[in-house]
């Protein structure tokens, strides 16, 4: 079952999100632009491990002036993932409708940090820093343990 997003709202501001009231959505809550960065170097994946490759920030104080192509944005707000649930991060339906897509991962009970995802630009779009991009939504989930991985606590 997934929560409502007052529930969700809760849990972030106890983490330490300060949410606007239209943030909170009727099944989640909204995130917003943090940051927006390019991958300028590789990364790797092996069995063995990972690195994330080198990235610098996209100019713009208010607003990012984006051509088509991918970069990774960082969420304006801090989360944690309570026990008991998994979060899933889903684009808002204006980034669909202006050809961008939002790409993100399972966001495991334990995990804090301020998250981030990929940003596919279909055609060259303005986003202002602060703007709602993003919808978290928390589903109650069975498991055993709690996330403890590499990203946990990252951006705070």
């Amino acid at each position: 079952m997934f929560e409502s997003g007052s529930y969700v709202a809760r849990e972030l501001e106890s983490a330490g999100a300060d949410l606007d009231a239209e943030q909170v959505q009727p099944n989640g809550v909204d995130l917003t632009v943090g940051e927006v960065l390019e991958q300028t170097e590789p990364g790797t994946i092996g069995r063995d491990g990972k690195t994330v490759g080198e990235r610098e920030p996209v100019p713009g104080e208010v607003r990012f002036r984006l051509q088509p192509g991918y970069y990774v944005v960082e969420y304006g707000e801090p989360v944690r993932i309570p026990e008991g649930h998994v979060g899933f991060v889903y684009p808002r339906s204006s980034l669909l409708r202006n050809s961008c897509m939002l790409n993100t991962a399972v966001w495991d009970a334990g995990y804090e940090g301020v998250g981030e995802g990929l940003l596919q630009v279909g055609h060259p779009i303005t986003i202002e820093r602060d703007a709602r991009i993003a919808q978290l939504v928390l589903a109650e989930a069975g498991h055993e343990g709690t996330y403890d991985g590499d990203y946990q606590g990252e951006g705070l």
